[in-house]
């Protein structure tokens, strides 16, 4: 479960963000800080994975806090939570690395699309210990054209990318669970996981081999 803290000086809004947040499972709100200093003493003195920032607040704005974070190399990500609509404020989020930058109002689905590319993303970096262009390429463009309700929760973008291009790339070959797991460098348990997914689908077939000499494997092809 990530730990997470909401930074956001409207209480109403503050308390609508928490029960987003605890909507999804993977979440845990440690924190609401109702100003930039106060978020910015909690995150130096506390563990925490995740920001949701407001850009307006007293004393502190939350470019400033979302500087200081990167300054200090805190390792946490940031998802920008804000009326600030204008090009600077969303240029320099952009470039200090925020994960998402969602403008008010926004609704409780667009609130857990964001939370799922932080999902995507840490799922990429705990599964896989290289990076090729091609998963890299999808971790960055995760969330740009799918939507949360497009995918089944434990299932994610970057990850079932890697797996389908891998498979896409072979269309003629036959491969077992664990060879696919082999080549793109992901846990047994996981690619079974989305292979299982794709099956269901229909994107893939698989087709039990009994010509193995011992248990029989499941092989695993792309549909054309």
């Amino acid at each position: 479960m990530y730990e997470v803290v909401i930074v956001e000086d409207d209480p109403m809004v503050a308390m609508i963000n928490k029960q987003y947040v605890t909507e999804n499972k993977h979440f845990h709100v440690a924190s609401v800080c109702r100003d930039g200093d106060a978020a910015l003493a909690y995150l130096t003195a506390n563990n925490v994975q995740l920001v949701i920032l407001d850009v307006y607040m007293p004393k502190t704005t939350g470019i400033e806090v979302l500087r200081r974070i990167r300054e200090k190399n805190l390792p946490l990500a940031v998802i920008m939570v804000t009326a600030a609509n204008d090009s600077a404020a969303i240029e320099e989020a952009v470039r200090l690395g925020v994960v998402d930058y969602l403008i008010k109002p926004f609704s409780s689905a667009r609130f857990q699309q964001a939370l799922e590319k932080f999902l995507s993303r840490q799922d990429a970096f705990h599964d896989l210990e290289q990076f090729s262009q091609q998963h890299i390429d999808a971790m960055l463009n995760s969330g740009s054209s799918k939507t949360i309700e497009q995918l089944p929760k434990g299932i994610q973008d970057q990850t079932l990318e890697t797996v389908h291009t891998f498979l896409e790339r072979n269309p003629d070959t036959d491969f077992t669970g664990e060879e696919i797991a082999d080549k793109v460098g992901l846990s047994r348990v996981t690619v079974r996981r989305y292979l299982n997914f794709l099956l269901e689908k229909g994107t893939i077939s698989g087709n039990m081999n009994y010509e193995t000499g011992g248990r029989p494997c499941m092989l695993y092809r792309i549909n054309k």
